[in-house]
Parts: C-alpha cells; sequence; structure tokens
C-alpha cells in the first residue's frame, strides 16, 4: 500500500536552489520536505569549489542579507578569500571565495538538518499532481505520494541529463550520479515547455603530480570582509591557488581531437555558456591566441585534489591528458577524472511571473538551473525567493519581489522573465543599470528588512542590522554637520598630500576627497574639533571595519548615488502602472507588430517590466500611455 506524506512546501531538489528555498519556506512556518536523490551530496559543488566573484558575490550577500546560509556557510567553510575589482569603484567590488568542498557539503546538510519545519526524503520524483490548474503534490518512484499547496522544482542538470567525453554519452545528472528521467514529461503534460541546455566542467587533478614551481602563485586576502553579515572569522587555514598558461604545443594536441569533440562532431546541438567557454571553444573563438590562463584550485585541506579553472572540455580523456602534459607544471600529470560536458532539460522561465510561479500552473515554482541559469549564486538567489513566495502562496499572500534598483537578484529574475535565455544565463555587474545602488557593502542595509518582514532574520541579525545601521547614520550626520577651519586642519592635509583650504570645510567635503580615508581623520589625534567624531567611530562595536567602509563609500560616492536613486525612482513611475489583463496586444495595430506579439507572450504584469522586453519600443510604450490615459 502506498504511504502518503502531507506538507505545505515541497522542494524538489538539494542543489544550492533547493537549500535555500526549503530553508527560507520552512523559516516562514511552512511545512516543508526536500526531496533529493542522495542526501549526502546536498549543496554539492558541481563545478568549481568557489562561491561569489564578479557580480556573483553581491548575489551571496543579498541571499545573506534576505536570511539565506549560503554566505554563512562560505564563511565557515573558506579555504581563500579574495574581493575582486578592488581597482574600480566600490560598485565593482565582489567578493569570492575558494571552499573545501567536503566540509560546504556537511555544513549546509548540518544547517539543512537542523531547520524547523523542514524534512529531508531521499527518492526520486516521478509525477508532479494537479487538480483543476494547481498543483496539489507529487508521486515518487519508490510509490511515496506527498501532498502539497506549493511545489518547487530546482532539478539542477539532473532533468535527463547525457554526460559526454569524446564520442562516449552516459545518462547521468552529475558524475556518477544517475539522471532524473520522468519529471520533465510530467512537467510538460501541464503544457510547459522545455528546451535544452549544455554546461561542463575541467578535469581534476592530483597535486602529487605537480610542479608548482613552475606556476605562478595567487594568494588570498584575510582582512575583515565576509559573505555573511553574521559571520565570525574564518575558521579553516587559508590556502594558495596557482596560475599558469597553455602554450602553443597544447593547441596543437587539442586541435588534434576537435574533430572527436561532442560540440563539433555534431553530438551535442545545445548552446552552451558563452562566458566560461570550454578550451576547444577558446581554440576556434580566439584562434590567434597562442595561450590562454588557467587557474589551479584546491578542492579542500585534506585532499590532494585540484581544480584546473579554465579548462573545461568535453574531449576524449587521451587527449586532455596529453595536451596538458605539454605544460611544464604538468609534465608528470596524474588526474583524478576528466573534464566532460553536459546536455539537460530547463524550462524557457519566460513562462514565469516575478515571484517564480508558474504562469501556467499555480502554486508550481521553478528555481535555478533549470530556468536556464548557470552557477551557484544565481540558483541560490532565486532558490531564496521562490521558497519565500512558496510560502505565501499557502496562506494565499501577496507575493514578494524584487526590483532591478532594489538587488541583483532582481535584476537576474526581471531578465529571466522578461527576456528569456538563449544561453545559460550568468549574471555581470554590467547587466544591471543601477549598479551603484547595488553594492556588495550595502546588501544588508537594501535586503534585510525584507528578512525580518518575512520572518527570516534571527536575532543576531537584527540586532547588528540595526547597530550598523543607526552607527552609519550618526557618522553622516557628524561629518555634514562638523565645521573645520583651515588652521586646524591643514597640517593634517598636508601631509596626506591634499589641497590645504583657503576657507572652513565640512568634513563630509574632506573625506570625500579621493586621496583622503575616512580613517585617517580618525588616527590624527591632533584636530580637537574631531574628537566627537572620533571618539563615535572609535567606540563602534564588531562591524567597525565594515560600518566604517559602508559609510565612507555613502561619503564618497555621494552625487553618484543620488543621481542613481532619483533614475531609478523615475523609472519607479512606470512600476507603479499596471496593466495586466488590460489590453488584448494581438489586436493593437497602433503597436509594432514584434511589440505586439512579444508582449503577448510575455503579458508584463507593469508598464516598466513592458519597456523591458526586446522588441518593444519606447514609441511603443507611449502608445500604452496614451490607450490607458483613454
Amino acid at each position: 500500500m502506498e504511504q502518503t506524506f502531507t506538507y505545505d512546501v515541497i522542494v524538489i531538489g538539494a542543489g544550492h536552489a533547493g537549500c535555500e528555498a526549503a530553508c527560507a519556506a520552512a523559516r516562514m512556518g511552512a511545512k516543508t520536505v526536500l526531496i533529493t536523490m542522495d542526501m549526502n551530496k546536498i549543496a554539492q559543488m558541481s563545478c568549481n569549489p568557489a562561491v561569489g566573484g564578479i557580480a556573483k558575490g553581491q548575489i551571496v550577500r543579498e541571499v545573506d542579507a534576505l536570511g539565506g546560509h549560503i554566505g554563512q556557510v562560505t564563511d565557515a567553510t573558506a579555504i581563500q578569500f579574495r574581493m575582486l575589482n578592488r581597482s574600480k569603484g566600490p560598485a565593482m567590488w565582489s567578493p569570492r571565495a575558494q571552499c573545501d568542498r567536503t566540509r560546504f557539503i556537511a555544513e549546509w546538510r548540518k544547517r539543512v538538518e537542523n531547520t524547523d519545519n523542514l524534512d529531508i526524503w531521499q527518492d526520486e520524483v516521478a509525477e508532479i499532481t494537479t487538480k483543476n490548474g494547481a498543483v496539489t503534490g507529487l508521486r515518487t518512484v519508490w510509490g511515496a505520494e506527498f501532498t502539497a499547496k506549493s511545489v518547487i522544482v530546482t532539478a539542477g542538470t539532473f532533468l535527463n541529463g547525457l554526460m559526454h567525453i569524446g564520442r562516449r554519452m552516459i545518462p547521468g545528472g552529475r558524475c556518477a550520479e544517475p539522471a532524473s528521467t520522468l519529471l520533465t514529461a510530467s512537467i510538460n503534460a501541464m503544457g510547459i515547455e522545455n528546451l535544452r541546455m549544455k554546461t561542463g566542467t575541467p578535469v581534476r587533478i592530483d597535486a602529487r603530480s605537480v610542479h608548482f614551481d613552475e606556476m605562478e602563485v595567487q594568494h588570498g586576502e584575510n582582512d575583515f570582509h565576509r559573505f555573511s553579515f553574521i559571520s565570525q572569522e574564518r575558521p579553516l587555514p587559508q590556502l594558495t591557488c596557482w596560475t599558469c598558461n597553455t602554450n602553443p604545443e597544447v593547441h596543437r594536441i587539442l586541435r588534434k581531437g576537435l574533430d572527436e569533440s561532442p560540440l563539433y562532431n555534431g553530438q551535442i546541438r545545445s548552446i552552451g555558456p558563452r562566458y566560461c567557454p570550454s578550451i576547444e571553444t577558446k581554440l576556434v573563438t580566439f584562434e590567434e591566441r597562442e595561450s590562454h590562463p588557467l587557474f589551479l584550485e584546491p578542492e579542500g585541506i585534506d585532499t590532494h585534489e585540484l581544480y584546473l579553472n579554465g579548462f573545461s572540455s568535453s574531449l576524449p580523456m587521451d587527449i586532455q591528458i596529453e595536451a596538458l602534459k605539454q605544460m611544464p607544471c604538468f609534465r608528470d600529470l596524474k588526474i583524478y577524472r576528466p573534464g566532460y560536458a553536459i546536455e539537460y532539460d530547463f524550462f524557457p522561465p519566460t513562462q514565469l511571473h516575478h515571484s517564480l510561479e508558474s504562469k501556467k500552473m499555480s502554486g508550481l515554482f521553478f528555481a535555478g538551473q533549470v530556468n536556464g541559469t548557470t552557477g551557484y549564486e544565481e540558483a541560490a538567489g532565486q532558490g531564496v525567493v521562490a521558497g519565500i513566495n512558496a510560502a505565501l502562496h499557502c496562506n494565499g499572500n501577496e507575493r514578494f519581489t524584487l526590483g532591478r534598483d532594489e538587488a541583483y537578484i532582481g535584476v537576474l529574475i526581471d531578465d529571466l522573465v522578461n527576456k528569456g535565455v538563449d544561453e545559460p544565463y550568468r549574471m555581470f555587474t554590467s547587466r544591471a543599470e543601477y549598479r551603484i545602488l547595488l553594492r556588495q557593502d550595502n546588501a544588508d542595509m537594501r535586503l534585510t528588512p525584507y528578512a525580518e518582514q518575512y520572518g527570516l532574520a534571527c536575532a543576531e541579525r537584527k540586532q547588528r542590522f540595526h547597530r550598523k545601521k543607526e552607527s552609519i547614520e550618526q557618522i553622516l550626520s557628524l561629518a555634514r554637520n562638523t565645521n573645520l577651519k583651515p588652521s586646524e586642519i591643514n597640517p593634517l592635509l598636508e601631509r596626506k598630500g591634499s589641497k590645504k583650504l583657503a576657507h572652513g570645510a565640512k568634513l563630509f567635503e574632506l573625506i570625500a576627497r579621493p586621496e583622503l580615508q575616512l580613517s585617517d581623520f580618525i588616527e590624527d589625534e591632533s584636530v580637537e574639533t574631531l574628537n566627537n567624531f572620533r571618539s563615535v567611530v572609535q567606540a563602534l562595536q564588531e562591524d567597525k571595519a565594515e560600518t566604517m567602509e559602508a559609510a565612507e563609500i555613502l561619503i564618497k560616492y555621494d552625487g553618484y548615488i543620488t543621481r542613481e536613486r532619483s533614475l531609478a525612482d523615475k523609472m519607479q513611475r512606470l512600476e507603479n502602472i499596471k496593466i495586466i489583463g488590460k489590453f488584448d496586444y494581438e489586436n493593437l495595430t497602433q503597436l509594432s507588430t514584434e511589440a505586439r506579439q512579444k508582449l503577448a507572450a510575455i503579458n508584463p504584469e507593469t508598464l516598466a517590466q513592458a519597456s523591458r522586453i526586446p522588441g518593444v519600443s519606447p514609441s511603443d510604450i507611449s502608445v500604452l500611455l496614451v490607450l490607458l490615459g483613454r
């Protein structure tokens, strides 16, 4: 006899999207179950053992501010941390960390297993059940039946996954793990379309076979920066990474195997990631290049396994090994496994609302690679949004969405829903038109109020958020109201190589100078007028360095931030104009043919969303405004 289990929310898949979704829903009070085919691979880092990177690091900080876990897990298991893009302005600063792969999984599983209202079930989902246009639950291959009001699909690369090494093809969702072969058909039966995508992963190398003296060492950083706003110091030893370059002989060997490459022999027809291409794609696309950089990254503190970043490949195994041996550092190369490509099903995200709920099926949510994205960070961002909305759906509450001026997560979801994807979507700072507002340093100021609203902020997060917010406001107020005379401040300015004052000035104006730092006015005790300001900053508690940095950025970039906030507010007026259900686009002859087709397909909720749909011109928006006026 089949067993039936009753829940509010079911999450299918325990990758980065699934774990964040399940924890968010459960912490909001929804009785939740996380279904995975392997409990030992919860939040597995399927590709590189790293979190963050350009724009991706901002997303992780945002997930953390929303009460998610990936930031804390990363800090707890980090073995190297770096802040990328330091040579640019703070809007571009992006944290990145290498993690201990085994400990990362263990830390995530501990958090999942110790979340109230959250159960884990190891099984494969065979069918999602529905009734009257709404999900009712699902059935598994082992005959278990689950009922629920919300179902979140976060199956990653497992849906009809097919791995490729040369001409060899093996069904699987990840190396040595089976594919999920039944779920796609069940979703298709609801009228939801699927397509195929491709991604890949590189060779894993035995460190004992590497000549590290032939490589350049890449050290990490160990200052106050973290991923989570509530993490303490990183507990694990900090390790080095290494860099090297391919050479013409490596390229000659690789080209020899192109006829056997699934990417070029017709075996793979789906599209791979443009911004993380395979080594064979690099050879074809950048034919004139004689070398490409590679990064050798440790997988953990207790293993010899190394990840070769930049050498993703599906070439035959012997070609991969022979080519790498042409590099001095790898002349005695031994590997644990070759690189491979994988094809999998995804569901075009234009079929979703901004809440990540299906337009076709009430209560059905999608998050992660099944929406055509790539990366742990993009998956985690979608996961926390889907988890919040799945819990809200259970009680019939208004959905949670993020604007493009509120978060990179908002940009990500808006891009997916409006534009769709024709290749795996990866976040970049250039995708965000309000990136000066969406800095990594202020993710807590932007999003922690939502965590408080939905019950996702623990007591420590609330306390630290409000303390930091008050401290920043106090620093800014004092900086704006502290008057400095030339006679008392000019000696300090002269020592710092800054232009002396002819007349009095506010402290705010001086900190705004590029050559001066806020700390300059704290460390120099010769100016008595600054005593009050100095004492306030020196009294800051555990978040002192982070608070000072956040305040200084707000001062130095005040004009840019104000201007960008004004632009965002103007666009917000269009966000407030609801148009869903108000037009029969196919019969609006005043619009261009392309605009009619795109608007009918997407059915945007607001005028601002309509303006971001590719093919909808400003004149089309003007027509809609005129028609609304009528």
